[in-house]
């Protein structure tokens, strides 16, 4: 005989690797998400390599959106024997698939690295998580839905995603399960957008659940206004490249924020402010998720929509170049003149950025502006907090740059996007609200939020917590 409970097997007091199981009465099993833990030093790999559950039990995967924390474990999910299907919106389907790929190629070479300096010390080879052949075997899995409807997956269980405004295609995801002529909604929140977001539409509001689990990456802060954005880069472009005739450096995340910066230069480009300036997008994986981000206009907001009327590429302009070969990307090195360099990952950990911050952490003329949410341990938390000297490639390097925060870019809700979120839920008909993805402390403070707007059960499940539902 089986109860009706969730486990929370990742993004429990943490903020990444997002994993819920839901079990029902009948006995099938539904995940919320099958993301990838990153950024927890050595714990990671551990966290990584056991779900907590067996894959070949689960039923079926209802996938929020397409960030890596939250689909980079599918591919080992499949190759462990999961043979369901995987449920997302059509925009989130396009993106994992690149996200995927690009994820186990990274795996592949890390392990080639790592591989050769256990073969010196005598050690086995260490085995990647998945294959780039495991990432193309979650496609086929893939059952696109579309925002706002029901979807009946099997008798008596249905679904609906309502759009949460965090990145293209992300979604809430809403389960309503009918046993013994007992409906019961389940709804889980994915990453929440915030409302007036630059491109995307506002989150959707939702129908009344009995139970909710709900992110809180934000839960204690409130953003910058977003509409300040392109003043505030303006402001950095000015004085870099301007005035001091440096490089603007830019770590950006692939997926939203690269997007969300070419949105802007091209404003400023309109309005005559970049002056000539050439902007260099620095990797292929930015260049790809662009052109998905393009195709899938139905996600953007009104005001977009209308700009789309007159300026058909919003993200696109004069001076903007994508950088495809590893030879075109070491080139940039060599340019003597002022411009801007945008490149991957936007922590500053991974990725071509930490060549770009290599070679001009030297120059006071140059600019490494941070432009999103970085891990406290990282290179571009270090970089943000002023540090005068940062360990890269197992060197030490003198900070001469100027280093900036722009706080205004998330694509992450604060507290009053996650309460306006919840503004449409009835607090006494919520049974249980699971307080998710998030530091341990900020989840705390936003426990004591929620329960002041009258939830009555605020729970912040720990790693492998089960609860049980009615």
């Amino acid at each position: 005989l089986f109860y009706m409970k969730i486990a929370f097997h990742g993004a429990a007091r943490t903020v990444t690797g997002s994993k819920h199981l839901l079990t029902l009465n009948n006995g099938r099993n539904i995940l919320f998400d099958c993301g990838l833990f990153q950024g927890l030093g050595k714990q990671t790999d551990e966290l990584n390599a056991s779900f907590g559950f067996e894959a070949a039990a689960v039923d079926y995967v209802l996938l929020s959106h397409a960030h890596i924390d939250h689909s980079g474990l599918l591919p080992k999910l499949v190759k462990d024997g999961f043979k369901g299907k995987i449920f997302c919106t059509p925009a989130t389907k396009d993106l994992a698939t690149i996200l995927l790929l690009d994820s186990a190629e990274i795996q592949r070479d890390d392990t080639k690295f790592i591989n050769k300096k256990r073969a010196r010390t005598g050690l086995p080879p260490y085995e990647p998580l998945y294959t780039p052949e495991d990432a193309e075997s979650v496609s086929p899995l893939f059952e696109t839905i579309e925002y706002n409807n029901w979807f009946t997956i099997e008798p008596g269980l249905d679904v609906m995603y309502s759009d949460a405004g965090h990145i293209i295609g992300s979604a809430a995801v809403h389960v309503r399960i009918t046993e013994n002529g007992k409906t019961t909604q389940v709804s889980f929140s994915g990453d929440v957008g915030r409302y007036r977001d630059i491109i995307l539409r506002s989150p959707d509001v939702f129908p009344q659940a009995d139970y909710i689990v709900i992110e809180s990456t934000y839960g204690d802060s409130l953003h910058e206004d977003v509409f300040d954005s392109p003043d505030l880069l303006y402001g950095w472009i000015k004085k870099t490249c301007f005035e001091k005739k440096g490089k603007l450096i830019i770590p950006a995340f692939s997926v939203g924020r690269t997007q969300e910066l070419l949105y802007f230069l091209n404003l400023l480009f309109n309005e005559r402010r970049l002056l000539g300036t050439k902007v260099y997008v620095d990797s292929p994986l930015s260049k790809e998720a662009t052109e998905v981000v393009k195709s899938h206009p139905e996600n953007f907001n009104k005001r977009l929509r209308k700009l789309m009327e007159i300026d058909y590429d919003p993200f696109a302009f004069d001076g903007l170049q994508f950088t495809k070969t590893v030879e075109e990307s070491k080139q940039l090195n060599e340019i003597a003149e002022p411009c801007i360099i945008i490149s991957a990952s936007g922590m500053a950990d991974a990725g071509r950025i930490k060549h770009h911050i290599v070679n001009n952490i030297g120059d006071s003329r140059n600019t490494i502006l941070m432009v999103g949410y970085c891990e406290p341990n990282s290179l571009g938390a270090k970089l943000g907090n002023k540090a005068p000297e940062v360990k890269i490639f197992g060197e030490y390097y003198k900070v001469r740059a100027e280093t900036g925060v722009m706080r205004s870019m998330s694509a992450h809700g604060d507290y009053n996007d996650l309460s306006q979120f919840l503004s449409c839920q009835s607090p006494a008909s919520v049974k249980k609200l699971f307080v998710v993805h998030g530091e341990y402390n900020v989840q705390l403070e936003f426990q004591k939020r929620l329960e002041k707007k009258g939830f009555k059960n605020v729970i912040v499940p720990a790693m492998h917590h089960v609860e049980m539902l009615e």
